[in-house]
């Protein structure tokens, strides 16, 4: 894994050249382009681990239709895209959002993020996926004192809950997954739901009904959270209840609520972009917006015939790197050369 921001001194600007915002699998493969053209880049991400939706959202879902993989899990592919990145030093800013982008004087930009992280960029590539996107909070009292140490709405380690009692809030796909994945590592799990039938796919629900048979797993329906116990961020029990107000008490020492993701694209829609119906609308030749030096990739990007596929992001991250490359290297000649001639910079 690349270097983490957080470490640098308060008030300090970190200078790359290309800014990117989204580390989802598209911005991470923009790392690997952007590196092979001797660009360095820092990512920002809303999220506190890297992958974007594949992490947040299906973790264990396999994906078929990423070349030369006829079949990789969400979560794999994720690993392998930050293992291809990583030769080339990113520097990650994670579980912070870019609030403000500004034109400097030389021609470059400023960003500045939530946690109020400064970053100079000669370029930027927005790769957000559908926008920024943040989990769907339960409205129980004083539950940001617990986040970040005892709540968490994904999973970055799967280690860091081995013999933990992990009670899981949810009916979806990520629900019932992690529920199945950690079972086979958690102390306990608990899976409360507000009702007996799940939206997750129906061969994964057959599978967590059978752990629950075995005692792996304790399904505690039709119930839903009503409060947290626990201090300084550690959680000794979750709190909860049914319609008619019957309640339990689950000792645990974890919470992964998975109640979906909010998403929107945030300060973006006001950084002078041509947008539609929340896309950034882009020139397919360079990935560059109506802004210069601002591209778009991935999901977000919005163009006539556009396939909103994976595939198609890895594709659109070669062209931004390239089209970027002119402003990051002014006055440089690229010479295009294939992986196999060039080799990689830095190696060997």
């Amino acid at each position: 894994m690349g270097a983490n921001g957080g470490d640098r001194e308060a008030g300090e600007v970190h200078e790359t050249d290309v800014a990117i915002i989204g580390a989802g699998p598209v911005g991470l493969f923009a790392v690997f382009e952007c590196g092979m053209l001797d660009m360095k880049c820092h990512v920002v991400d809303v999220l506190d681990a890297e992958g974007g939706q594949c992490t947040a959202l299906y973790p264990e879902k396999p994906i078929f239709d990423i070349p030369a993989w006829p079949e990789i899990s969400a979560a794999e592919l994720i690993e392998r895209l930050r293992l291809q990145a990583a030769p080339f030093a990113p520097v990650y800013h994670l579980g912070e959002r870019v609030e403000a982008l500004a034109d400097t004087a030389d021609g470059g930009f400023r960003l500045t993020t939530s946690k109020g992280t400064r970053i100079a960029a000669r370029a930027v590539m927005v790769a957000g996926g559908v926008g920024a996107f943040g989990p769907n909070r339960p409205p129980l009292k004083g539950i940001e004192a617990f986040e970040g140490k005892s709540v968490h709405y994904l999973v970055a380690r799967r280690e860091d809950f081995r013999d933990k009692r992990v009670v899981i809030a949810g009916g979806g796909d990520s629900a019932v997954d992690w529920a199945i994945s950690l079972a086979e590592l958690a102390a306990q799990v608990y899976v409360v739901h507000r009702r007996d039938k799940f939206r997750a796919a129906p061969e994964s629900v057959n599978r967590m009904r059978a752990l629950s048979e075995t005692g792996r797993i304790e399904l505690v329906v039709p119930f839903q959270l009503a409060g947290l116990e626990g201090s300084d961020g550690t959680l000794s029990a979750v709190a909860v209840k049914t319609l008619d107000g019957t309640r339990r008490r689950l000792a645990a020492d974890k919470l992964l609520p998975f109640f979906g993701l909010a998403t929107n694209l945030g300060p973006i829609a006001e950084w002078g972009l041509e947008l539609d119906q929340h896309h950034i609308v882009i020139d397919p030749a360079t990935m560059e917006s109506a802004r210069p030096g601002v591209f778009a990739i991935g999901d977000i990007a919005a163009y006539p015939g556009k396939l909103k596929l994976i595939l198609t992001g890895f594709a659109e991250a070669a062209c931004a790197a390239h089209a970027a490359f002119a402003r990051v290297r002014p006055g440089e000649t690229l010479h295009f050369e294939y992986s196999t001639t060039k080799g990689r910079p830095g190696a060997g």
